[in-house]
């Protein structure tokens, strides 16, 4: 399109915020909305330019379009599922300005389960093909562990039929839901199934349901940090590297362990001077200044609890067990680039209502 080549002739200033973001966007939007209206180069015309722009912004912002109506464009901007890129999503379009003719989107919404049909390597699933049953674990009361029966299931093709359940899903519950409200999913086909199946289309009201219980039984639980007792511990890996870990013991007894079910890892790479994979005194103090700053944002009362830190084999890593998961993703974006040029620091969050993942620290 000639008028789009003529727009985007100039060199354009780097979008730094979120309200840049829109002050560009703002600037194209006709354009963009009649390459969404004709809808037959929207990936050429709107997409290649949209992309670029989102990525200084943050990595790993994907998105959608489309016409809701004949007046109406909308865009859908969605992590894909990344936990962690929520929060960035949500806030850009929290900032999105009111432009006729356009509907801004934070991930992908929830859809009536009569329109919800998805085609996946030659596999199709549908409210007529999918039904379900929770697994209760008595020791784990809170988790929500859910069986999918699918009709066409194949051994020889599980992985399709568990990811084409994971996309249906996510069209049916919506982002938010299909990845924060299910802690564990397996895929099987009905073959030898002797529990009572459920319709699928009951799967959302179970979820919610559960999600109220859930809330409401942790609501306000805090956990104070100030006189909890810590432990030292040290091993040696075969290649003669040292591990040296300093583990909150108090916190990891706690019989309140779900109020805080996402668990976040802090992981810091740094250079080692000798065998031993530990760091010299001046990256040691840095570490530790690093892990005090992420700390004074993440405070045990508001919802963050540091378990603790593990430094070995060149890496050190923070560990945090908290009540949400939006602000830790934050917190950590702002040191990662505060950091750069310094350390690789990465992070993951993910959701683990009993702590396995710190079990190996606990008392036998």
């Amino acid at each position: 399109m000639n008028f789009l080549k003529s727009i985007f002739g100039k060199k354009e200033a780097p979008v730094k915020s979120y309200s840049d973001f829109w002050d560009w966007f703002v600037k194209h939007e006709k354009a963009f909305f009649k390459v969404v209206q004709k809808g037959d180069t929207i990936h050429k015309d709107f997409f290649e330019l949209l992309s670029p722009k989102l990525d200084e912004i943050h990595d790993s912002i994907y998105f959608l379009t489309g016409m809701l109506d004949d007046q109406t464009a909308e865009l859908i901007l969605t992590p894909d599922g990344a936990i962690k890129n929520i929060y960035v999503i949500e806030e850009l379009v929290a900032a999105a300005p009111e432009i006729e003719g356009w509907k801004f989107t934070a991930l992908k919404p929830a859809s009536d389960i009569k329109d919800v049909s998805i085609n996946y390597e030659g596999f199709k699933f549908n409210s007529g093909n999918l039904k379900f049953y929770p697994n209760l674990h008595k020791n784990y009361p809170d988790e929500i562990d859910l069986t999918i029966v699918y009709d066409d299931f194949t051994e020889d093709k599980k992985a399709a039929a568990a990811n084409g359940v994971y996309i249906f899903l996510d069209n049916y519950l919506g982002e938010l839901h299909a990845v924060t409200l299910i802690d564990s999913m397996k895929v099987v086909g009905n073959e030898g199934i002797s529990e009572e199946l459920i319709p699928i289309e009951k799967l959302k009201d179970y979820l919610i349901w559960r999600e109220k219980e859930f809330v409401e039984k942790y609501e306000g639980i805090r956990h104070n940090s100030e006189d909890d007792a810590y432990a030292n511990f040290e091993g040696k890996r075969k290649s003669g590297g040292i591990v040296l870990a300093l583990i909150n013991t108090t916190i990891l007894e706690w019989d309140k362990k779900a109020s805080h079910p996402w668990v976040f890892i802090v992981s810091i790479p740094f250079k080692s001077t000798d065998e031993s994979g530990l760091p010299d005194s001046d990256s040691y103090k840095l570490l530790d200044e690093i892990e005090d700053e992420i700390s004074a944002d993440l405070k045990d009362l508001e919802g963050y609890l540091n378990i603790g830190r593990e430094t070995a084999n060149g890496k050190r890593e923070i560990f945090f067990a908290c009540k949400e998961f939006r602000k830790p993703p934050k917190v950590l974006d702002a040191i990662i680039k505060k950091y750069s040029e310094t350390f690789e620091i990465s992070y993951e969050i993910y959701k683990d209502k009993y702590w396995q993942s710190f079990r190996h620290y606990q008392q036998k």
